[in-house]
């Protein structure tokens, strides 16, 4: 762990309203913390260089202590008495583990008395199933990974015989059973916990890697008929003491008990739900349509959405605080981190005719994202650190720091994709001064995200522009309401990830005299779904198509959080042109190149846009890969939603000799042929558009990650800060007039 971090229980806050930041602290020093203004978080000296101004309100030194850092997702439950009068009894579930533990056998199920007595059943480091009660344990035969088996556990309390059977899910397999006498001639204890996967640290419960599934327990031993009926059908006599239906309230954080006593349970750290099950057909891709072949959750050791850590500081942002980007800034011996976070205008109330969309989500989504690169190569990472050193930037890096768990562009430790994410955690990639990228080969200042978006927020207040910052939360909340009094709407550079109410809102803004400014590339890209019960919690599915960090299994492609189909937006009809213009193409790496005017691009309708820019190649330069069109670049297509009367004004070159470019996979039909008919060189591209929309709006899209970078050079005075500025002029112009073409 860090030996000072920390996190904010919200992302953006409006005036008078209260952020709550969590620390943790090992120095054994006091904790100062200040707030600063971020106008730049870019550390590269032939940059920007980070740039802040101190806000005026005194923070008292903070008493912060160590807080740990509880990895593993799990099921717990208080069963009351409802074990008070067991003594017989049937214990049945199905289960498949995914990774072998290595610390110490796994919790898969227990029944614990407070003095942690009961029934254990885990899973250990070799293998076997181990099942212990009043200290005498039964040990199974080794177990496959990534294979369900079911799992009997017998107790007959007149012999004192406990009885532990296996069964792999197949036809015509059989049970493999093992015996060992126990001392007890009960089962029986009060206030009781039931445990699923693992539980809190103080119970000893490292936690199972792997997919449980209808976990019932009955107070009378099963017959051979009935043990074989209920893992078929559930149609049979014995009434469980419970009975919890994973496929039941899947959006949510509870388990619920099916039989008499109708308990609840709560789950921990989000594990995977609306995953098949040891007896899933394929008949129905969707949970909601075949919950009886959905009734399993996957659990993983390695996942954490919320540290739990105690509030250290609460402030209220003062009603006077200007609308921007702001970070906590705190400081304990010779340890320092930061913590950004956004303050948007108070509500219904603009104070600028410009907004910025922050795009937290996609943040968030990306939060602890630890590349390959640093991973699998050590020159990469020495290379990385000599690169922080000399600047100097920010010191930490994901990859180093497993115990905050990583991005949804990881792997759990099982190997299956992490889907879910929060901002409930430290973040080392959200802050002032990191860079993703280092050395000659990437060209300049190596950032993305957070710092990569300070690029926009620099040039606007370098060149006197008034604007509001707003985040994704507000517009998923609160929709066109927020930026209908907004003349102008700016992204970032990669606004990626959204909700199907965030691009409603985008659109209604669009189509009622709106006018959207896009800058950046690869965006409205992924389909979210937001934890409907903790805000900051967000889900991913990468279902088929588009380039991912790893593929959802099939029959795993819709969200848990609110049952809808995941994956890219243009799988859900709603391709990025449809909304503005263009849509993400290719990828290559972290190298920009430039972009070449069309030729009737200055004689056009929007040949304005180009005024001032003499020549018609321009863009060959920047702090992102020294080119303005590069990383992830999109494209025009009127057959994914380009509307027919755009103007295409310039189009990106020079991409090849750069960098190894790969188209995404939803272009590719065939070795010899894709989607929209063109050849694979012709689709490597980025296209910069133009057109109108109803009501005097109006829209402009720049297609490419690295536009952002490039409006800073030679302070501001260059082609693509003059492009720009032509078009911001115009849009935020009340008088100017945008006409849709006959």
């Amino acid at each position: 762990m860090l030996a000072l971090a920390g996190y904010a229980d919200r992302l953006s806050a409006r005036p008078g309203e209260t952020l709550n930041f969590k620390l943790s602290n090992s120095t054994g020093q006091p904790v100062d913390a200040h707030i600063v203004r971020v106008i730049s978080a870019d550390p590269n000296p032939a940059g920007p260089g980070i740039r802040e101004e101190a806000v005026p309100v005194e923070l008292s030194q903070l008493d912060v202590g160590t807080h740990p850092v509880a990895q593993g997702s799990y099921a717990i439950a208080d069963l009351g008495n409802a074990l008070a009068d067991l003594a017989n009894f049937s214990l049945l579930l199905t289960l498949m583990p995914t990774r072998l533990p290595i610390d110490g056998p796994a919790t898969v199920i227990a029944m614990l008395a407070p003095d942690d007595q009961g029934l254990r059943v885990a899973l250990e480091p070799s293998g076997s199933l181990s099942v212990s009660l009043d200290g005498q344990s039964a040990t199974t035969a080794l177990l496959q990974l990534n294979r369900w088996v079911d799992l009997a556990v017998d107790f007959n309390a007149s012999s004192g015989e406990l009885n532990v059977r296996i069964k792999p899910v197949q036809l015509n397999s059989r049970w493999s059973t093992v015996s060992v006498a126990v001392n007890a001639n009960s089962a029986a204890m009060s206030a009781a916990t039931l445990l699923i996967a693992g539980g809190p640290p103080e119970r000893l419960a490292i936690t199972f890697d792997g997919r449980i599934e209808n976990p019932r327990l009955y107070d009378r031993m099963l017959s051979d008929a009935e043990r074989d009926a209920a893992y078929q059908s559930d149609q049979h006599q014995a009434t469980p003491v419970f009975a919890f239906d994973f496929a039941k309230n899947t959006s949510t954080s509870e388990i619920i008990d099916t039989g008499p006593r109708q308990i609840v349970g709560n789950l921990v750290n989000h594990p995977t739900r609306a995953v098949r099950s040891s007896r899933w057909t394929g008949h129905e891709m969707c949970f909601r349509h075949a919950p009886d072949e959905y009734r399993t959750i996957h659990f993983h050791s390695d996942a954490m959405t919320d540290c739990q850590w105690p509030t250290a500081l609460s402030w209220q942002v003062p009603d006077d605080l200007k609308s921007g980007c702001y970070a906590l800034r705190i400081s304990a011996g010779d340890e320092a981190d930061n913590i950004p976070f956004f303050v948007v205008p108070p509500k219904g109330k603009p104070t600028a005719k410009i907004a910025v969309l922050v795009s937290t989500f996609t943040y968030t989504i990306y939060a602890n994202h630890a590349r390959p690169e640093f991973r699998l190569s050590t020159r990469w990472a020495k290379a990385w650190r000599e690169q922080i050193t000399q600047w100097p930037a920010y010191q930490h890096n994901p990859a180093d720091h497993p115990e905050y768990s990583w991005s949804t562009y990881n792997d759990h430790l099982d190997g299956s994709g992490i889907s879910v994410s929060s901002w409930h955690r430290p973040m080392l990639n959200i802050r002032i001064g990191y860079i993703t990228y280092h050395g000659p080969e990437i060209r300049a200042s190596g950032l993305r995200h957070y710092q990569a978006d300070t690029h926009l927020h620099t040039w606007l207040e370098d060149q006197g522009y008034d604007f509001d910052i707003i985040t994704d939360q507000e517009l998923h909340d609160e929709g066109n309401g927020l930026l209908k009094d907004y003349a102008v709407l700016l992204t970032g550079s990669h606004p990626e990830y959204h909700t199907r109410d965030m691009l409603d809102a985008l659109e209604q803004y669009r189509d009622t005299g709106g006018r959207l400014m896009y800058l950046g590339g690869n965006g409205f890209y992924w389909k979210i779904a937001l934890d409907p019960e903790n805000s900051g919690v967000i889900e991913i599915r990468r279902g088929e198509g588009g380039i991912r960090a790893w593929a959802a299994e099939p029959g795993e492609y819709y969200n848990q959080f609110d049952g809808e189909y995941g994956g890219l937006w243009r799988r859900n009809g709603r391709p990025p042109q449809n909304l503005v213009g263009v849509g993400f193409s290719a990828q290559g790496n972290f190298v920009g190149s430039h972009y070449i005017a069309n030729d009737d691009a200055r004689a056009s309708r929007a040949g304005w846009i180009l005024d001032n820019v003499d020549d018609n190649t321009f863009g060959g330069h920047g702090l992102s890969g020294h080119g303005a069109a590069g990383f992830e670049l999109d494209r025009a297509d009127k057959a994914l939603g380009t509307p027919s009367h755009a103007v295409i004004l310039a189009t990106s070159e020079g991409h090849e000799p750069e960098a190894p470019w790969v188209l995404v996979p939803e272009e590719r039909l065939t070795h010899l042929t894709n989607v929209s008919g063109e050849s694979e060189p012709e689709l490597i591209r980025s296209d910069i558009v133009f057109f109108e929309t109803p009501d005097n709006g109006a829209v402009f899209s720049v297609g490419s990650i690295t536009y952002c970078g490039s409006l800073l050079t030679n302070n501001g005075d260059n082609d693509i800060s003059q492009l720009t500025k032509n078009v911001l002029n115009r849009f935020a112009d009340p008088a100017s007039k945008f006409e849709m073409p006959d």
